[in-house]
């Protein structure tokens, strides 16, 4: 297929097919994302588990942290062993048959729902977006466009998975026939769909997300799988001895988190070290690299914030909101279509800005600064939100309002920090540096889940006030200290841009 082949707004008719699955791929992650940590901290009397805030917000952190960390074996998985393609159609059924693990109430098959749709979304999430690219000979505009179109469809998704999973899945009043289970049911459900039509439209892909030539050589093949053997099994041990230690009460899910934190962070941080002083070739490269490093340390702190809608924002709704409007009770997932109503509305906008700003467009600098001090200014909201408790529950309009500054710091900072990354690192060195931005994104996914145990059980209105603006607080004042060092330091990280833009 060339992409001159124009079926779909102007573009391939594979973009079609790629777009459905995201959507509703999404539509299942995000659907079930809304209620995870509800769910785990549910009482068992409702069908929930019944953990505190602080074990839930760590399983809901290493699982999120696992999606984010796996699509760097993903990718190498897809571009060594079995090309984009099959990599997604395997990524999918094992995130459908995750989801449907957690429609099943048991323990057991709640963990291994959890591990099969980290595994899944490693394999689906990098290579489909790969897939795209790779529908198109140009590299222009048009190929821009198509990518503009796709991630639409994650938004389409990240919209209605929410509404619909939570709908079927919180408990509430006068809702007998509502279930945890049929939410996560949903989720495999939308996942099914997904896998359908990426099937019946997988003739349109044609040559799109192959196993290129130069990776099919039986050479190439052989050590591929050597490798990949290797890694299986060191996975595969890992995983056992963190799973005895978790059932002999060695070592707590929390601390396990925590310990995983702490050695994630110390290998991120010797990485870049190792790469600025000794794999870069001269003094450009050296500066440019450690601005890549700035800029990962960025967009961590920025996830490590953004994230808490779906754990402590998400317990926020769920106890302290009132979520009432013209006399219907909306679910406390409901709240997390916000920001994909906001990315929807926005993004255009925003894009519209930096075009009319022209030559006074921000630096790479300046617009982390501005993300991260939107994102504090969200938290801002919360803590004064948090200290209006003590007159009862407050109104979905500061939650709103929050959101709605973590969409715009969003859009300040993502789109620009993955373009960034692609222009400074060295063409040898690009793939690794996509990688270290998925991996500032695992790191600041996990910090999100992990920061719930600053939100203890509140058995008062008075408590949870304190709770609340101590927390949210806290996370206001080091985004916006984060931010405003971004802006001080514009001018030099410029200069060590060496004329990247």
């Amino acid at each position: 297929m060339t992409s001159n082949d124009s079926t779909f707004f102007g573009h391939p008719r594979g973009l079609a097919t790629l777009f459905f699955t995201e959507m509703w791929e999404r539509f299942s992650y995000y659907g079930m994302r809304a209620l995870l940590i509800l769910f785990m901290t549910a009482a068992p009397a409702i069908g929930g588990m019944g953990y505190d805030a602080a074990t839930a917000g760590s399983v809901y952190g290493l699982y999120t942290f696992g999606v984010y960390a796996l699509a760097l074996p993903g990718g190498w998985i897809a571009d060594r062993l079995i090309g984009q393609r099959r990599a997604v159609l395997y990524g999918g059924i094992l995130i459908a048959l995750g989801h449907y693990s957690l429609a099943v109430p048991s323990t057991t098959t709640f963990y291994v729902g959890l591990v099969l749709i980290v595994f899944g979304t490693g394999l689906l999430k990098p290579n489909i977006s790969a897939i795209v690219g790779d529908l198109y000979t140009e590299k222009g505009a048009r190929r821009d466009a198509a990518f503009s179109i796709f991630y639409m469809g994650i938004n389409v998704g990240g919209l209605f998975g929410p509404l619909i999973c939570s709908w079927l899945g919180e408990p509430r009043e006068g809702a007998a026939w509502v279930n945890w289970h049929y939410g996560f049911g949903a989720a495999g459900v939308g996942m099914t769909f997904a896998l359908i039509q990426y099937v019946a439209g997988a003739q349109h892909l044609q040559g799109a997300g192959e196993l290129k030539e130069d990776s099919g050589r039986p050479e190439r093949l052989t050590s591929a799988r050597r490798q990949f053997s290797i890694g299986l099994v060191v996975a595969a041990v890992l995983a056992v001895a963190a799973t005895a230690l978790s059932l002999s009460g060695a070592v707590s899910v929390a601390l396990f988190a925590e310990r995983v934190f702490y050695v994630v962070t110390a290998l991120f941080i010797a990485y870049f070290v190792i790469v600025i002083l000794f794999v870069a070739r001269d003094q450009v490269e050296r500066r440019r690299l450690t601005v890549c490093f700035f800029l990962c340390l960025g967009a961590a702190m920025f996830w490590s914030g953004f994230e808490q809608g779906g754990s402590a924002l998400n317990l926020f709704a769920r106890d302290l909101t009132d979520r009432t409007i013209f006399g219907t009770e909306l679910t406390a997932g409901a709240l997390q279509s916000v920001n994909a109503i906001f990315i929807i509305l926005l993004a255009p906008v925003v894009g519209m800005v930096w075009v009319a700003l022209g030559a006074r467009n921000p630096s790479m600098a300046v617009k982390f600064g501005l993300g991260l001090g939107l994102l504090g200014v969200g938290f801002l909201v919360m803590a004064w939100a948090s200290m209006s408790l003590a007159d009862g529950r407050v109104g979905m309009r500061w939650l709103v309002a929050t959101y709605f500054f973590h969409t715009v710091g969003e859009l300040c900072l993502s789109p620009v920090g993955l373009s960034s990354m692609t222009k400074l690192a060295p063409g040898r060195l690009q793939g690794q540096m996509m990688g270290t931005w998925f991996m500032g994104a695992a790191i600041g996914n996990l910090v999100a889940g992990m920061v719930t145990r600053f939100l203890p059980e509140a058995e008062t209105m008075e408590a949870a006030m304190q709770n609340g603006v101590q927390l949210f607080g806290m996370v206001a004042a080091i985004a916006g200290a984060a931010g405003l060092l971004f802006i001080a330091f514009a001018r030099p990280l410029r200069r060590m841009q060496s004329g990247v833009n």
